[in-house]
């Protein structure tokens, strides 16, 4: 299992654009995904040439919530590569696209959930995996704790990765074996000094390879 962070507010190299938002590429379970796809949808497609990912490799887009700094590339990419599109109901569909709204909790693909739309706003994606689940979140609006208990249903929490906003009830990270905060979260360095031996720095370009 592959995560490559395309879209952030922070860049690992200099040939990768930063920009107030968030998305990623999911492989996993012999999927490729689009989660969110950040705020503007060429300075998205600039990243994903510069890391050598064929936007033509994406099956389908997962999108957490309708803010624009998650859905603001999703019409430049859809006019690249018309894939479905999975996301919240509280999410207007783009339009002429193969959409599903969510709503309830479910299962995408053996073995990768959708946590359904919570608080009225926002998904996560779960993936099972050997150590347990990997849960991908876009801002977190409906709070860390909320979300890992949506995804408790399907197994027990192995890493979080994505925005957390302002969460600061910090000792729900305790049981988790790693932690990659981006995005919007603004208590980064407190994670990174609690936390450090599961730390993961985020922004465009991190690469976090964890066993199937």
């Amino acid at each position: 299992m592959k995560i490559t962070i395309v879209y952030d507010n922070t860049s690992r190299r200099k040939d990768l654009e930063a920009d107030w938002g968030f998305s990623c590429l999911i492989e996993a379970r012999g999927h490729r995904l689009l989660f969110d796809t950040g705020a503007d949808g060429r300075r998205l497609l600039r990243n994903m040439q510069a890391l050598g990912i064929d936007p033509m490799g994406v099956e389908e887009i997962f999108i957490s919530h309708y803010h624009l700094d998650h859905t603001g590339g999703l019409q430049d990419f859809l006019a690249v590569n018309p894939v479905r599109v999975y996301c919240p109901a509280s999410c207007r569909p783009p339009a002429g696209s193969d959409a599903v709204a969510i709503s309830a909790a479910m299962e995408i693909h053996p073995g990768i959930y959708s946590t359904g739309e919570l608080a009225g706003i926002e998904q996560s994606i779960a993936i099972d995996t050997e150590k347990g689940l990997v849960v991908v979140v876009g801002c977190s609006h409906p709070g860390v704790t909320e979300i890992l208990s949506a995804a408790s249903t399907f197994g027990k929490p192995y890493a979080l990765i994505g925005g957390l906003h302002g969460f600061r009830e910090f000792q729900v990270l305790e049981p988790l074996e790693l932690v990659c905060p981006t995005h919007c979260t603004r208590h980064k360095e407190e994670i990174r000094i609690l936390y450090p031996g599961k730390y993961v720095e985020g922004g465009v370009g991190t690469v976090i390879d964890l066993p199937d």
